[in-house]
């Protein structure tokens, strides 16, 4: 258990340059009432918008620093317009975009249609090796042009039914953005913009006074970063911070901890390229070793369902007959000692990596999951690493000379459609995936050519041959997140919180009496 750590009261927050000077006083425990303090488990690696689609990053960055062209409810599913006021498919292998008008960047710099055609071309053509580019389009190259100052038209290698859908994952910053070097504090449009940057303290956003929507109620957003889902839990509750993200349901939340369905399925990746998990049977053997009811029973508190596939319910591809893989360490140990007769090196020594703070309880996971393996007659060494260190192992290409490695992962798929988690995480040249064959490719891509009903099947056949025909994951849980929330906020959490936390959605509560 936790041991419930009483954070450092904050210190006094500066001025607002944007919303003029508020006067903390004791009745606001020496804060100003009019910046949303927000503590993250670690802090963003970088701003850069083309790595939005990384967790850390995206849930500062989207929607609050930069925008996209288009946005999904979240909700509903259904694409709406932001940046771009309507789209429609002139061709079966082209789009056009019809850019709203009367946009500013935050530095005062006009924004056309030629800054969203440069923010497609950064991010997907460019050789910034971007984090969208792999996990949304695949490392397709995209033919995009701005004929006039309103429109965007983009062409695709192949027909692309979903190409809207993947525009909406392209943040849009101004055309003078670097082309060959990734940018740590961009400019973008969205309703705040970058005030401070105090690297391994805190990141402070001011409230954009440029924006085209309606005007946010904080003047300022104020994010630190606390490893310790405790201390985070703890600096909600005494009043320290507002939004503590990434509680556990044991972390002391109380009842200011809020559960939302976060769309995230934990899992281990399998590099099935090294001995022994180049044998199928050890990674089945892996599988059967996994007991996912009693983790998500002991170790989430209940907070999440036993995982039989990448994707949870309501994305499309989602295969409702699949069933749980049984847990059966006996069969699991039988399929390690047949493979150990056969030769296979199943004493050499695999890494499980996982990384800090990644999710509520993750130490404990990879822990209960070395000891399963062990039982088993597998040699596994456990590795945590910081996000950065993580990501070479998470991303291809690898470390050369990893190893035989596992890595726990942790993925969200808010775009509700299976053709962004299938692209890179199954296909043998996915961005972040471990293994894969040219039929099972094969596969992959016909079924991202197909629409409606015609999709859904295909998908879920492949989330359903998976298993035998790959072996690359043993799925853990589909996770139902917590946010621990202030009683002076209103903000109700959704399926895309883990990913895009909008502090314009963040209101004032109803009783407050100092709103400005």
């Amino acid at each position: 258990m936790r041991r419930v750590l009483v954070a450092t009261a904050a210190g006094l927050a500066a001025c607002s340059l944007t919303a003029g000077c508020t006067v903390a006083n004791t009745s606001h425990g020496g804060y100003d009432p009019n910046t949303l303090r927000i503590v993250l488990p670690q802090e963003p690696p970088t701003l850069e918008p083309c790595e939005s689609s990384l967790t850390s990053t995206g849930v500062v960055v989207r929607s609050n620093i930069t925008e996209p062209l288009i946005e999904r409810d979240p909700q509903t599913g259904d694409l709406l317009p932001l940046l771009a006021t309507g789209w429609h498919q002139t061709a079966p292998d082209r789009w056009t975009f019809d850019v709203r008008q009367g946009v500013t960047f935050s530095d005062g710099t006009p924004f056309t249609a030629a800054d969203a055609a440069f923010s497609i071309d950064r991010a997907v053509n460019s050789d910034l090796q971007c984090n969208v580019d792999g996990y949304v389009f695949g490392d397709d190259v995209l033919d995009v042009s701005a004929p006039d100052d309103k429109t965007v038209v983009v062409g695709t290698p192949k027909p692309d039914p979903i190409l809207p859908l993947r525009i909406s994952f392209v943040e849009i910053v101004p055309k003078t953005t670097s082309m060959t070097q990734k940018v740590r504090e961009p400019i973008g449009t969205g309703p705040y913009a970058i005030e401070r940057w105090d690297y391994g303290q805190n990141l402070v956003l001011a409230r954009n006074d440029r924006y085209w929507g309606k005007k946010p109620d904080f003047a300022r957003a104020e994010y630190k970063w606390r490893s310790e889902g405790s201390v985070r839990a703890a600096m909600v509750v005494n009043d320290e911070a507002d939004i503590g993200t990434s509680v556990g349901p044991e972390d002391g939340a109380g009842e200011l901890g809020v559960p939302f369905p976060n769309n995230e399925t934990t899992a281990l990746r399998i590099t099935a390229t090294e001995a022994p998990l180049d044998d199928i049977r050890i990674r089945h053997a892996i599988n059967y070793s996994v007991n996912r009811t009693g983790i998500v029973k002991a170790i989430y508190r209940g907070l999440g369902e036993p995982a039989s596939q990448l994707i949870p319910e309501g994305v499309v591809g989602y295969n409702k007959d699949l069933q749980l893989w049984p847990y059966d360490p006996d069969k699991a140990k039988q399929l390690v000692d047949e493979a150990r007769a056969d030769g296979v090196p199943v004493d050499r020594q695999i890494r499980l990596i996982g990384r800090n703070s990644q999710f509520p309880g993750v130490t404990e996971t990879v822990e209960v999951i070395q000891n399963e393996l062990s039982k088993i007659g597998l040699n596994v060494k456990i590795e945590m690493m910081d996000t950065a260190a993580q990501l070479q192992y998470q991303l291809q290409p690898f470390p050369a000379g990893a190893g035989p490695f596992i890595a726990l992962i942790m993925h969200g798929n808010q775009a509700g459609d299976a053709a962004f988690s299938v692209d890179q995480y199954m296909r043998s040249d996915g961005a972040q995936s471990a293994y894969g064959t040219p039929a099972f490719d094969k596969k992959i891509e016909a079924a991202g050519e197909l629409t409606g009903q015609q999709r859904q099947d295909a998908y879920a056949k492949i989330f359903a041959d998976e298993p035998d025909e790959i072996g690359q994951f043993a799925y853990i849980a589909h996770m139902t997140g917590v946010l621990a929330k202030s009683p002076r906020v209103d903000y109700q959490p959704d399926s895309a919180t883990g990913d895009e936390m909008r502090v314009s959605q963040m209101t004032f509560a109803a009783d407050r009496t100092d709103k400005q």
